[in-house]
């Protein structure tokens, strides 16, 4: 009698020893279904929706599969030739799995089943199949940012849609597929700052010479009905030492710190009455040796008593409206001891050249005891820090909450400053 391919094989052996005249008898195994080679449970499972089409699948279609017989599911694996996993929920008799993420479009998958018939014995299948093109040509295209380089340990990680995802299960979508990693690794996540615009960074900062890459699953992927994941070129950031500067609004003095050791104390100058500097945390944007800045560019008439033209040098970018560090000689006397600008922090020629020289983008510059108002999370440079931990996960699509990002029409009041 042939055996059929549910039949298990019992595994049996004899080991005789002959040593001092003592005889060491038999042994087998104990017929338990683990033990035994998984048969081949073709004849068991049927494949339908995507993994059931002849030939290219529509991958709208979810994957389903189902156990014929006595048979039941034990688990589903599957997976496209990227890696990308297909999540999926498996019936609590086992008789139905299928999937809960969406398919990408243009790909190989590979499913591999495990089942079990009424015996308890283990069986695998093995099945692949390929999707063909969306109906849709609209793309949903990613661009991570900053470029790639070397920046200080308060720089996030950005990523800008090419058109804007609204709906939140959409969004979750899109959040699942942007990965982010850091070695040494660290807790983080993305948060929505306006329907096209998200921000990734850590619990806390960076680590010191850490390396971060950023890159995308999403394409292929169906975001809606008439738009699917395109295409993102990875990635890669390192950073360098951990340097925060502290500026004190009130004793006039800004310290700098590198790895956690107090390498420089400057005196500084800050906003006075009516241009209070912001407080709370701002990240270096850039440097710019020469800068010319106007009274007029923050509203200030030309003639009145505020009014300035004035060559800047050293200046280093911690706003988008025009809040620099920087060099101010028309002010040395009042550094360390008097707040007389109009929102920025000068110091001496020395100082601010020093200063410019010993940060980088994505360091960290800090105010406290100002007067004037917290620095913006987003919109006006990257305010990310100033956000707690819990409201910045608030943020995230996966995590459930929603976005505390400006509107669109805030943006033209955001106050400018310099000098």
């Amino acid at each position: 009698m042939s055996a059929s391919p549910h039949t298990r094989t019992v595994v049996s052996c004899t080991l005789l020893v002959m040593a001092l005249g003592v005889t060491v008898t038999a042994c087998s195994s104990d017929g338990n279904p683990l033990s035994a080679t998984p048969y081949d449970a073709a004849d068991q499972i049927t494949f339908e929706g995507a993994a059931g089409a002849k030939k290219k699948a529509d991958p709208d279609k979810p994957l389903e599969v189902t156990a014929d017989g006595d048979g039941r599911i034990t688990d589903v694996s599957a997976a496209d030739g990227a890696g990308r996993h297909v999540a999926g929920e498996l019936s609590a008799d086992g008789r139905r799995w299928h999937s809960t993420s969406p398919l990408a479009a243009n790909a190989h998958y590979t499913v591999r089943v495990s089942t079990e018939d009424e015996d308890g014995a283990p069986g695998r299948e093995v099945h692949t199949f390929d999707t063909g093109k969306p109906l849709s040509k609209k793309r949903l295209d990613v661009t991570f940012g900053p470029e790639k380089g070397k920046y200080g340990v308060g720089q996030p990680v950005t990523a800008e849609l090419s058109m804007p995802v609204k709906d939140k299960a959409q969004r979750a979508i899109v959040e699942r597929a942007l990965k982010v990693t850091s070695t040494p690794s660290v807790e983080g996540n993305w948060h929505w700052v306006d329907d096209e615009k998200l921000h990734f960074r850590p619990k806390e900062y960076w680590p010191v010479n850490a390396t971060i890459q950023a890159r995308s699953n999403l394409e292929g992927i169906k975001v809606s009905d008439r738009l699917w994941g395109g295409r993102a070129k990875p990635l890669t950031l390192t950073t360098g030492d951990k340097v925060i500067a502290v500026t004190d609004a009130s004793s006039h003095w800004m310290t700098v710190y590198k790895n956690g050791e107090e390498i420089n104390s400057i005196p500084v100058t800050t906003g006075k009455p009516g241009f209070e500097t912001r407080n709370g945390v701002k990240v270096v944007l850039g440097k710019e040796y020469f800068v010319r800045m106007r009274g007029t560019s923050i509203g200030i008439a030309e003639g009145s008593s505020e009014s300035y033209d004035l060559p800047v040098y050293w200046a280093t970018r911690v706003t988008w409206s025009g809040e620099y560090v920087h060099a101010a000689p028309w002010s040395v006397g009042s550094q360390g001891a008097a707040n007389v600008s109009h929102g920025c922090t000068g110091m001496s020629t020395g100082n601010a050249a020093w200063f410019y020289e010993n940060v980088r983008p994505g360091d960290l510059v800090k105010v406290v005891n100002s007067y004037g108002d917290t620095m913006e999370p987003f919109g006006n440079g990257f305010g990310d820090w100033n956000v707690p931990w819990k409201k910045w996960q608030s943020g995230s699509a996966l995590l459930g909450g929603n976005p505390e990002g400006p509107k669109p029409e805030d943006a033209a009041r955001l106050r400018p400053e310099n000098v």
